[in-house]
């Protein structure tokens, strides 16, 4: 099995943390992303040829400021430091931090001062992005200023003889046009990395990891129809062969004909072991009068759980579930991988799973990113319907009918609002320049008129982003004929409702999905 260079990027609270990772593994280098309070024998344990310090909110001369780990600079590895990054490795050196007399927010003129390994990339006045209320005014010994602002005498430093080095900007982003290549530079330049980090080398990895794992033992997969959970099913397939069992539980809560759509798939084309269960009365019964969003959340994961494990019995021996859950879900669920963090959502896969499970996780892709699993599915040969369909949340549509109870009427109202908007957008050429869309039955009724009578109906919001890495997220600018047309037919074609809405909000502060 091949073994791969490795980067290690501490988190120290940055929104753009994910983003840091995701750019070194596009240079197809490994990278994990890790607390910065983590055990210093388990990183270390992982070789990495170098480490990253994250940008984040808190001030470096503050009492409680997270601290740069010593055993980092006693590793003698090479260092990036971005942002509050590079104010620590400044501070923990010798340097001088403090505040600005004004915050760098946005896009900055940089002008490098001297050349470097690192930055050779860029242009001698390059764009960068600054999110800063500190400064470095001065730099440890050993260390030159190698670009500049107006706001930020320090905007890059390095120690080019250690191979230790700061960014004051977020080279992460995309509004740091060289950003990417900077890291680049960093992990294979700076740091010797190889590139090795492929989607060939990944699968070939993934199913020694199932093979390992289970053994001899059989595994019933949770198959929604969505990307990550086929592509999942395809490693454990490809690992173990007919001691799979895919299981595809209908809610009651799907998009319209995704039930028939699953089964065509991985009966006929994919030719998978599949057990298909219509739960829709049990579903609906465990939700009936809930409207708190997170818990719907619990008691779709808890009978999600209580189903599988009731057909593993049936099956026989089964001792392992098998399910899609990606690294966006364990750093927002805040998993047991990130002590302490702020939990953004709980999934059925991660945060919302019951204590007492009698099947033990096998989780292949819990360290990819959506695009890197797309890639996967893609080499795997799995249809490009599933492979680009957009993401769907696990506890269905009961997340999309927020603050009202789930029935199987606002069911089917938002299913056929969801369809329509779904058709318009393949039909216009759009569905594949979002990044996800859908529709939202929103616990508001307001007075329309159709024909010559007054009615009193639902409202629809429409949502639809880009965005690539779901980490992110911008509204997507849709046509206006387009919106036209699909407020029109819901209006015409979905009974009970009256009001059209489009959601014009951005991922942070809003989140991608309506709850």
């Amino acid at each position: 099995m091949t073994v791969h260079d490795t980067i290690v990027v501490l988190d120290f609270g940055s929104q753009t943390s994910q983003l840091i990772a995701r750019r070194v593994r596009e240079a197809q280098v490994y990278c994990l992303l890790l607390p910065w309070d983590s055990d210093p024998e388990q990183v270390l344990a992982l070789q990495p040829r170098g480490f990253v310090l994250s940008g984040g909110p808190a001030s470096v001369y503050e009492p409680d400021a997270p601290p740069l780990p010593q055993y980092v600079l006693d590793s003698g590895r090479p260092l990036l430091g971005i942002c509050y990054g590079m104010q620590l490795l400044a501070h923990a050196l010798g340097g001088h931090v403090a505040p600005a007399s004004r915050r760098e927010y946005g896009p900055a003129q940089a002008q490098v001062t001297q050349a470097s390994p690192l930055l050779a990339p860029l242009s001698d006045q390059p764009q960068v992005w600054m999110s800063h209320g500190d400064r470095v005014d001065r730099v440890p010994p050993g260390f030159a200023v190698l670009a500049r602002s107006d706001n930020s005498p320090t905007a890059a430093m390095g120690d080019l003889e250690r191979h230790r080095y700061g960014v004051q900007f977020h080279p992460e982003v995309a509004h740091t046009p060289a950003g990417a290549e900077i890291l680049r530079r960093f992990a294979v330049e700076v740091c010797g990395c190889t590139p090795t980090w492929t989607a060939a080398a990944f699968v070939e990895e993934a199913i020694a990891c199932i093979r390992r794992q289970v053994g001899e033992g059989r595994v019933v997969c949770g198959l929604s129809g969505g990307v990550d959970s086929s592509v999942t099913a395809t490693l454990v397939h490809q690992a173990i062969g007919e001691r799979l069992t895919c299981i595809f539980v209908n809610t009651g809560m799907l998009r319209q004909g995704e039930p028939e759509q699953v089964a065509r798939t991985f009966r006929d084309q994919l030719n998978m072991p599949l057990v298909a269960i219509d739960a829709t009365e049990t579903f609906l019964s465990a939700l009936e009068r809930v409207a708190d969003p997170e818990q719907k959340r619990k008691i779709i994961g808890e009978q999600f759980i209580r189903i599988f494990e009731r057909e593993a019995r049936r099956l026989g021996k089964v001792d392992y579930l098998a399910q899609g859950t990606l690294y966006p879900d364990i750093i927002e669920s805040a998993a047991a991988d990130r002590p302490g963090a702020r939990r953004i959502k709980s999934h059925h896969n991660v945060g919302g799973l019951p204590e007492r499970m009698e099947l033990e996780l096998v989780e292949p892709l819990r360290y990819l990113f959506k695009d890197e699993v797309r890639a996967v599915g893609e080499l795997l040969g799995l249809p490009r319907a599933i492979v680009w369909r957009h993401p769907f949340p696990g506890p269905g549509l009961a997340v999309r009918i927020p603050d009202s109870a789930v029935t199987w009427e606002r069911l089917e109202m938002l299913r056929a609002a969801d369809a329509i908007l779904l058709q318009e957008l393949e039909a216009a050429g759009w569905y594949h320049r979002v990044a996800q869309a859908f529709a939202v039955l929103l616990p508001v009724r307001s007075v329309g008129v159709m024909g010559d009578q007054r009615t009193h109906g639902y409202t629809i919001a429409l949502r639809a982003v880009t965005t690539d890495d779901f980490m992110t997220a911008s509204w997507a600018r849709l046509p206006y004929d387009l919106l036209d047309r699909v407020a029109t037919r819901i209006t015409n074609e979905v009974p009970g409702v009256s009001r059209v809405l489009y959601d014009c909000s951005n991922k942070p502060p809003a989140t991608i999905e309506f709850e």
